[in-house]
């Protein structure tokens, strides 16, 4: 029988992480100290699990008995402790280091000393976080992507402390899921959210300048191949998990200029307006979830007098950015190789190809030359897709 998987944390990314087990044959337990959240996940898992099933062709009795028969392996606790029997616990918590040390302090002391503890975190360092835990050797960082039961894509990534067989058994389990995993060095953002964090950055860069607007922006990234926009994508994911990440990765860097956090999302955040979930962020929503247009201040025009930046350069912009964080990232290790971190762009933030294939698809020595152009050049410096 598969072994048993605590997921610690019943929020959105807890709540696929543990449906994405259950799909998979093991026995789950998913925990939250707030039972209120135990409750919706386990009602969202329920759900999910329907759809799932009826898309594989199930239905009436024969859906309903696979579905009950799925959610009885499914236990909902509210004590990280209630995780000592589990061979693998997933902590997906709040994006905080102090709240994650004190957790798999508590994790370490409570499961056997064989027992693997992964961190979902999608910036903080894995050693820091490993140093809470009595045997610092058995905790990796296992970073799914949101919704975790669809993204192919799992990273690995070891902090100095990991050792190696456990980064192994990390590996083969999500290899097992079906999903496909590429070791990371443990740097601020791993590959896929340290890459890709100018996709938003120089999107809010734009808007900030007022050189675009958000439809705009979206529009052009879209027309290049992207599933959506990243004002889109901010407020799928949660102006407030956007920022999280933004910031530790800021902060894991030192603060870097290139890695600033925009002040439209603070105040965004503030004011309560976190995307989709609120039904407002840069767009508005209806309750269903459907997009009805730009939010009030985001629907301005270009100030006039300047012309606005054509779409090919705005994703120019964009993209010579992040394939500017692909080379430094290439350089410190964080990843095998060009391939790997195309990969991980490609299944990890949905790209129609990798910073380094669109590179050299672009020419090498155009590239080379708009890297070298002032950073405080005007968008449409930078011409054609």
């Amino acid at each position: 029988m598969p072994v048993e998987i605590a997921v610690v944390g019943a929020g959105t990314m807890g709540a696929g992480i543990a449906q994405l087990a259950l799909e998979h044959g093991h026995p789950v337990r998913l925990i939250d100290l707030d039972p209120a959240a135990t409750a919706r996940a386990g009602a969202l898992i329920a759900e999910r699990l329907t759809r799932r099933f009826s898309q594989q062709g199930l239905i009436g009795p024969e859906l309903a008995d696979r579905r009950a028969g799925t959610l009885e392996r499914l236990v909902l606790g509210a004590d990280p402790e209630e995780a000592a029997d589990a061979s693998i616990v997933i902590e997906a918590v709040i994006e905080s280091l102090e709240v994650k040390q004190a957790l798999f302090a508590r994790l370490a002391a409570a499961t056997s000393p064989d027992a693997l503890l992964a961190t979902n975190t999608s910036a903080l360092s894995v050693r820091a976080i490993a140093t809470a835990a009595s045997r610092p050797e058995r905790v990796l960082g296992l970073h799914f992507f949101n919704p975790a039961p669809v993204m192919a894509l799992v990273e690995i990534v070891s902090g100095p402390l990991t050792d190696p067989a456990v980064a192994e058994r990390g590996a083969a389990l999500v290899t097992g899921w079906g999903r496909t995993p590429i070791r990371c060095a443990d740097r601020p953002g791993f590959a896929v959210n340290r890459v890709n964090r100018p996709f938003t950055i120089q999107a809010l860069r734009l808007l900030e300048s007022g050189a675009a607007d958000i439809s705009t922006i979206d529009g052009a990234v879209r027309a290049a191949g992207f599933p959506m926009g990243p004002f889109e994508l901010m407020d799928l994911v949660g102006i407030d998990v956007n920022l999280a990440t933004a910031t530790a990765v800021w902060e894991g860097f030192g603060r870097a200029a290139r890695f600033s956090p925009s002040p439209i999302q603070a105040e965004l955040e503030a004011a309560g307006r976190l995307g989709r979930k609120t039904g407002r962020g840069f767009y508005r929503y209806d309750p269903s979830g459907t997009n009805l247009g730009p939010a009030p201040g985001f629907d301005r025009a270009v100030p006039g007098g300047r012309t606005p930046p054509g779409p090919e350069s705005i994703v120019a912009r964009i993209r010579l950015a992040i394939v500017s964080e692909a080379y430094r990232a290439l350089e410190e290790g964080v990843a095998a190789d060009e391939a790997t971190i195309d990969l991980a762009l490609r299944l990890g933030a949905a790209h129609p190809e990798g910073p380094f294939a669109w590179a050299h698809s672009r020419g090498l020595s155009r590239v080379g030359a708009e890297l070298d152009a002032p950073a405080t050049a005007e968008p449409d410096a930078f011409s054609g897709a």
